[in-house]
């Protein structure tokens, strides 16, 4: 394994593989105009309006009491939701309490799914039949999850498109929520563009450490290691989420298989028919630029795996941002000055591409094109004063956050401290002064040297929201 930090720059001199990159960056923006499932809520940036009319006398007593037994059950609500398109009242949606550490969020406002289809036999909305209510736990800006996914996009990462709700249950103001994509067949659709195959989800495996920002490493971490050829031992780990009744893990077993028990060289030479990795080293890449632990890297959560039945490779799939920009440290230290090669033990996928130089100068271009065209203080801090104008009045009125109104606007722009970072103590990150200071750092460790001028073409053609419009 590399050493876990690096006393001189590396200097990155890329030609051909800056073309790769470049190209790599223009092929997801090449369509334009096409119309996809979930556009009314996910094409613009916009804080839609949600209203859940519960016909229960206890409807929060029932959904708390689901929650507490872990038992994924839904109650109904008539939903009436307002967008860009328009108001649109839908009968017997289906709504339960979900999160784990975001669970803690003091008082009433907890995250949320609506399944729109749960009561109503092919119900839906835009296509769409499910979202997510993310409520901002450890998050005073409201927006590292939207801030964070829509990056990966634009990136070329596959990643759940997200937005903005003002939620009101029975009419009562609820509190102001990033919505986020279900990760599904729908998105399979307009992500892949295949959805026939395999799709693993990672388990929550909070059975040790605890939610919140301590280690990762317990006794059912979505690690990808190996842990012999029945699919029962990996079930607390991963959740089929396709093909349930056919529920056949082979494919899975034999990728971690290939991972763990060939040597280096074999696996260098065969993880490209296996997977894309592109794909994934520079989702990796992105993990590391925003120091977002609570992901494969650290915890080895929030991530999926879907199994590309017409490319016959393995796609990385993120998921559950609300901790980027530093919110989870893994007990690493510092997240301003992470290490480039961070990797939480044991986490074979990534240990494996690092310890290989040809897969981890890959890594490495990815780092340099991602810091030259997204990840800096140019694009980013342009994009916060964009996303602040769109949520402040929204953040303001909510009366159920977690943060003061002083906190959001002190967050925005630099560090929160003691009381200010939560239940959990410890720093909250400013967004900008996080931007400019892991790019500073990332620049001291990396000198990436430029020679083609396609990068500049590839950045010209981003845009938001992605898909573009």
């Amino acid at each position: 394994m590399r050493l876990t930090s690096m006393n001189l720059p590396i200097s990155r001199t890329r030609i051909v593989h800056s073309i790769i990159m470049a190209v790599y960056v223009m092929i997801p923006f090449c369509v334009v105009n096409a119309q996809i499932d979930g556009d009314n809520i996910f094409s613009v940036d916009q804080v839609i309006s949600i209203d859940l009319a519960f016909p229960q006398d206890d409807f929060w007593g029932d959904l708390q009491t689901h929650y507490a037994a872990d038992e994924n059950e839904y109650i109904p609500a008539m939903l009436t939701l307002t967008d860009v398109s328009g108001t649109h009242v839908m009968d017997s949606v289906g709504v339960r309490l979900k999160g784990n550490s975001s669970y803690s969020h003091p008082g009433v406002k907890k995250s949320f799914k609506i399944d729109f289809n749960k009561y109503i036999s092919g119900q839906n909305y835009d296509g769409l039949k499910k979202l997510n209510f993310s409520n901002g736990f450890k998050d005073p800006t409201c927006m590292r999850e939207k801030l964070f996914f829509d990056v990966c996009r634009e990136a070329g990462v596959p990643a759940p498109r997200a937005s903005f709700a003002n939620v009101t249950f029975n009419g009562e103001a609820w509190g102001f929520y990033a919505v986020v994509e279900q990760i599904d067949d729908q998105f399979l659709d307009w992500a892949i563009e295949e959805d026939s195959g395999n799709l693993f989800k990672a388990g929550d495996n909070f059975g040790g450490g605890g939610p919140g920002g301590g280690g990762g490493g317990n006794d059912t971490a979505a690690d990808l290691a190996d842990y012999g050829t029945d699919p029962g031992v990996y079930a607390d780990r991963y959740e089929l989420k396709t093909n349930e009744d056919v529920n056949d893990w082979s494919d899975l077993i034999s990728f971690i298989d290939f991972i763990n028990n060939t040597n280096l060289d074999v696996f260098a030479e065969g993880i490209d028919f296996r997977m894309d990795v592109d794909g994934f080293l520079r989702s990796a890449a992105l993990d590391m630029l925003f120091s977002n632990l609570d992901s494969y890297t650290g915890s080895a959560r929030n991530y999926y795996l879907y199994h590309n039945q017409d490319s016959n490779l393995w796609e990385w799939i993120k998921w559950d941002g609300n901790e980027a920009l530093g919110s989870y440290t893994n007990g690493a230290g510092n997240m301003e000055t992470l290490a480039l090669n961070y990797a939480n033990p044991t986490r074979p996928l990534l240990e494996r591409m690092f310890d290989h130089d040809e897969l981890y100068s890959r890594y490495l271009d990815h780092v340099c094109e991602l810091t030259e065209t997204i990840f800096n203080e140019t694009h980013l801090h342009e994009r916060i004063d964009v996303v602040t104008e769109l949520i402040a009045s929204s953040v303001y009125a909510d009366d159920n956050k977690m943060y003061s109104n002083a906190d959001f606007e002190v967050n925005l722009v630099s560090n929160l401290s003691g009381g200010g970072g939560g239940p959990m103590g410890g720093t909250t990150y400013g967004l900008k002064s996080f931007v400019t200071n892991r790019s500073a750092y990332v620049a001291s460790q990396l000198e990436c040297q430029t020679v083609s001028d396609l990068e500049t073409l590839a950045s010209s053609l981003h845009a938001f929201p992605n898909p573009a419009q």
